[in-house]
């Protein structure tokens, strides 16, 4: 098994900018494409943010984060990050880390096999 625990939500102001990350352990992940999804609402379909692959080469993005959204990877470490800048109040939601264990980056929640806690991120207008 894979745990993956995040951190770094909060809340901040809109045009604010916050840092989450994705700690993994257990099994080895070498290999896995790893990605961040949200839920803006309980009862909401959680909605694909951003992944990046094993090797950090090849990142995705929902067109709603391009430009303001990093995801980044230390495979030393084994953790992937999202760095969040110019927030606005749509991105209020909670953030969960996923990792999947095919190489290929996939945006579908049904791709991955292994999932965080989630972590809350608040943003104020």
């Amino acid at each position: 098994q894979v745990q993956l625990v995040e951190s770094g939500g909060g809340l901040v102001q809109a045009g604010g900018s916050l840092r989450l990350s994705c700690a993994a352990s257990g099994r080895p992940i070498s290999g896995y494409p790893m990605g961040w999804f949200r839920r803006q609402a309980p009862g909401k379909e959680r909605q694909f943010v951003a992944a990046i692959t094993w090797d950090g080469v090849t990142t995705r993005y929902a067109d709603f984060v391009k430009g303001r959204f990093t995801i980044s990877r230390d495979r030393i470490t084994k953790t992937v990050s999202l760095q969040m800048n110019g927030l606005k109040p749509e991105d209020t939601a909670v953030y969960y880390c996923a990792a999947k264990q095919t190489a290929v980056i996939e945006v579908t929640t049904g791709a991955y096999d292994y999932w965080g806690q989630g972590t809350q991120v608040t943003v104020s207008s």
